[in-house]
């Protein structure tokens, strides 16, 4: 496919570079990048700026002469050229405007917000403590706000990604990276569990990589006579070796802290229901073993399951997607069944499945059935955020026609699937 044009700026660190980036690889759509571009030198130059006299990064050079200057405005233009019916913009008039209205949150209030906060500390402005408090504390009330918003909802619109979460997602990538530590992220559960699920989308991931996460809020820029002090202590510092394995103990404490942050330090809790059940005859990990490791699935692993199930430990559920005329590309229905899936980590203990993407593009569905301990839907699985976008149907596992559905979903492949299997994802 040839390429629609290309994105002029920096490609690495540069977060408004990506959206437009980003929303290419969700489209499968060919952006020609500039990755030597250097930023405050390339944007400085006389050439550039005869082209865009305000020196913003990045713009957008179209192969059909089209020039644009603003990130937003970029990145939808690029997921506009899926056609009409792109699956990153709206399909009615109140999809659009609910999509413009993030949009614009994002960029009219959080962003100045942001910026206010942190650029001060990055040194692209001064620091001036009172205007650093008030732009902080309207980043946390718009974190807030976000919060509340995606209390009840998986993203922004509708049930599927759209351009408003690429953009939010890059805009709030900054305050996640640089500014908002562990404690600041328990404040805004919803708000980091919207943004853990975007960057893993495998269309961030191969724009932007792996995102680390702040372990500390970047400091206010040191003034020229404060790095010459920095200095001189540096120097005293090296003349005593005996304080060094100090330093290091306490550098490797706080290494230590970041990489279990995310598990947080385990704390007393009250024991899932389902581990005061007696025990099971069949251990689910010894089910989920043989299924990893036993081929072919049908028929050999599905008759190791059927021979050792313990039918008073474990139900059968079939799974399906409430909305699925509304599911469009197949790459994004089963971007959304790995998404379902990192909200079920809970239940993983719990719970064995398989979700497929049956059908082809604008006309597929998610199918599946899950094996589950005990005889109802656990809370394990129940609370996860997108749990009500999902119908759970008890399943009677010894009724011919569901145990031959079953063994077709976890093979991936026969005559009862409704659909033909594009690809799927086991939880296990």
């Amino acid at each position: 496919m040839a390429s629609i044009g290309t994105i002029i700026g920096p490609t690495t660190n540069n977060t408004r570079n990506y959206k437009a980036r980003v929303v290419a690889q969700f489209l499968g759509i060919n952006l020609t990048t500039t990755p030597n571009f250097v930023m405050n030198v390339d944007n400085q130059k006389e050439e550039y700026l005869a082209k865009y006299p305000s020196g913003k990064v990045p713009v957008f050079e179209g192969a059909n002469g089209l020039s644009l200057v603003d990130s937003s405005a970029i990145a939808y233009y690029v997921a506009s050229q899926a056609g009409s019916d792109s699956p990153l913009l709206g399909q009615t008039a109140e999809e659009t405007a609910e999509i413009l209205q993030y949009m614009f949150f994002a960029e009219a209030d959080f962003m100045p917000a942001l910026a206010g906060t942190v650029y001060p500390l990055l040194g692209y402005m001064p620091f001036v403590k009172p205007s650093h408090m008030h732009s902080e504390e309207q980043l946390f009330r718009f974190l807030g706000v976000l919060d509340a918003i995606l209390l009840t909802k998986t993203f922004l619109v509708g049930e599927r990604i759209t351009i408003a979460d690429v953009v939010f997602t890059c805009d709030l990538a900054m305050a996640y990276t640089t500014y908002l530590t562990l404690e600041d992220r328990k404040k805004f559960r919803n708000v980091t569990r919207y943004f853990k699920t975007m960057i893993n989308q495998p269309a961030f991931k191969a724009v932007v990589g792996e995102v680390t996460l702040c372990v500390e809020r970047i400091k206010p820029q040191a003034s020229a006579n404060a790095s010459k002090k920095a200095e001189k202590a540096e120097k005293k510092a090296e003349k005593k070796p005996a304080e060094q394995p100090k330093k290091a103990e306490k550098k490797a404490k706080e290494v230590e802290e970041y990489d279990d942050e995310e598990e947080e330090a385990p704390k007393p809790k009250a024991k899932s229901k389902l581990d005061l059940l007696p025990p099971a005859k069949m251990p689910l990990d010894e089910w989920k073993r043989q299924y990893s490791n036993t081929t072919p699935t049908k028929p050999n692993a599905m008759n190791w399951l059927w021979e050792h199930l313990d039918e008073d430990a474990y139900s059968f559920w079939k799974v399906e997607y409430k909305y699925n005329d509304e599911l469009t590309k197949l790459f994004m229905t089963n971007n959304l069944i790995g998404g379902h899936f990192n909200r079920l980590e809970r239940a993983r203990k719990y719970a064995f499945g398989n979700l497929l993407t049956l059908g082809k593009d604008d006309d597929n569905m998610v199918w599946g059935y899950f094996i589950v301990r005990g005889k109802d839907i656990p809370e394990e699985v129940s609370d996860a955020a997108d749990f009500e976008s999902f119908a759970w149907t008890a399943a009677d596992h010894n009724d011919p026609k569901t145990r031959a559905e079953i063994e077709d979903c976890f093979a991936w492949e026969g005559p009862s699937l409704p659909k033909e299997c594009y690809d799927g994802k086991t939880f296990k």
